[in-house]
């Protein structure tokens, strides 16, 4: 199959996978009970896998290779992509498919105290990627018929800013104390059994099951060679696992949905209840970072320790007690990267609640600036100006939805500095005007030829607009 014949045939089947899971997404929402007996098959179609693949070969991944060695570029010139999906397709029928271990990678977490912490990323052999990605195209449609609104990591045309704008919303309107979360080793310590427990009241297809628990079961091999089984967990790294850990999450998102004062209650049992002293809810979360609104007292927020504590149990998880707290908006709140909290407004006696950049993630870019200008100065300006530019335009794109006039002066300033830090042991004979002649646009800012360094102060802010339960799904649950 040539390249022509290959694109024509993946627009026909994304245009046939996106219609069997429109079906499978209304089928679902106009049945909260219904179990899928048939599923298998659409794992195995032509059509699914051939999505699938290109799902996995545009993906960042693509150039690494799982614990077989092969990258998708690899299957791509060798083995030939129709060939390579026709004996995949060939091993799941035959169910002689088995999932290798994933390679592990540890990736240092950001922050922390003196003690570096990491974080185990698994990446899968690129076969075991794209099953995995079949399995999502199948299983999302039919989940996210019931996730909660107010859930918004990993899910389709939901972002990290609307967890923002929810919880901006309600702390404006009387949730003022806040209980922030922390799940110890989330994706490490979820309990398989409990898990496929709650991806069996959608699934019946015994096939897809064992396929789910095979992936689960697949096992790690270490950095330093051993091999490790998983008997709980699922690796980040693979395309399912976002879907696997929001289907066992849900179970908060449930509790919180269905509690007396939550998402579920009318406006006037939430009134009522503020009259007779009882608190209301709204539990916000974004993967496995959440926050719990309470419009109430201190003690009602404190009183939700104990019983998130208890349904994180069921499905095998517990809080991390010291980084688990409760506040007040009036103290602030670290969410996401973001600093939500309420301050006057300068010149009036109003108060007002603000997001902007939290100083733990001006600290981590302000680092990488430092990490990039401190590199080999032997490097031409051009090359230092490019990798800054893609740094900071992509810091500034995810906090422009907030009062970050300041931060982005504030970094300008920074970057500006270290850039000429960086032309100064370059040019260590060269005086401080013969710098700004040859390596500014005006004299000033820093410039190489057609590249300028990009300015932050630039970036334009303004409020993202809270779109509460309206946001839309990729599939229409209507005919």
């Amino acid at each position: 199959m040539n390249t022509d014949e290959l694109e024509h045939a993946l627009v026909l089947a994304v245009r046939r996978v996106r219609e069997i899971q429109t079906k499978l997404h209304r089928w679902a929402t106009g049945d909260p009970h219904r179990r899928f007996d048939d599923l298998f098959n659409l794992v195995c179609d032509p059509a699914f896998l051939l999505v699938a693949w290109d799902r996995v070969r545009g993906n960042k991944g693509a150039r690494t290779a799982g614990v077989d060695g092969q990258t998708a570029y690899y299957v791509e010139a060798v083995q030939g992509v129709e060939g390579f999906l026709d004996r995949l397709r060939s091993g799941l029928k035959d169910r002689s498919f088995q999932p290798l271990p994933v390679r592990e990678r540890m990736i240092p977490k950001p922050g922390g105290s003196g003690t570096k912490r990491y974080r185990r990323l698994g990446i899968p052999a690129v076969r075991d990627r794209v099953v995995q990605a079949s399995l999502k195209l199948v299983l999302e449609p039919i989940f996210e018929a019931d996730f909660d609104p107010g859930s918004y990591g990993f899910r389709p045309e939901r972002r990290a800013h609307d967890a923002i704008a929810e919880t901006h919303h309600f702390a404006k309107h009387s949730y003022e104390w806040v209980l922030e979360g922390d799940i110890e080793a989330c994706f490490d310590e979820i309990s398989h059994s409990a898990l496929l427990g709650r991806v069996r009241r959608r699934v019946g297809d015994k096939r897809v099951l064992a396929l789910v628990k095979a992936f689960l079961k697949a096992g790690i091999l270490t950095e330093d060679g051993a091999l490790r089984d998983t008997g709980t967990g699922t690796p980040q790294g693979g395309l399912l696992s976002p879907v696997l850990a929001n289907v066992a999450l849900s179970v908060l998102d449930e509790h919180f949905a269905d509690k007396p004062g939550g998402p579920r209650s009318t406006q006037h049992e939430r009134a009522k209840r503020r009259r007779h002293g009882l608190a209301n809810y709204r539990l916000v979360r974004y993967a496995d970072d959440f926050v719990v609104m309470v419009s109430g007292t201190k003690a009602h927020a404190q009183a939700l320790l104990d019983e998130v504590a208890v349904v994180l149990s069921t499905i095998g998880l517990r809080l991390a007690p010291g980084k688990t707290v409760i506040t007040h908006i009036d103290e602030g709140l670290d969410f996401l990267g973001w600093r939500i909290q309420r301050h006057h407004k300068r010149g009036t006696s109003k108060r007002y609640v603000y997001t902007y950049p939290a100083k733990k993630a001006l600290r981590a870019v302000t680092a990488k600036v430092k990490t990039v200008c401190w590199q080999n100065s032997n490097l031409p300006l051009e090359t230092l100006l490019h990798q800054l530019n893609r740094l900071l335009r992509g810091w500034t794109a995810y906090f422009k939805y907030g009062s970050s006039s300041a931060t982005f002066n504030y970094l300008r300033a920074y970057t500006w500095k270290q850039v000429f830090g960086w032309l100064r042991r370059k040019h260590r004979r060269s005086g401080w005007k013969e710098l700004r002649r040859r390596y500014t646009c005006d004299g000033w800012w820093p410039a190489a030829g057609d590249v300028r360094l990009f300015n932050p102060a630039g970036v334009h802010t303004r409020r993202y607009l809270y779109r509460g339960t309206q946001i839309p799904t990729p599939w229409p649950s209507t005919a």
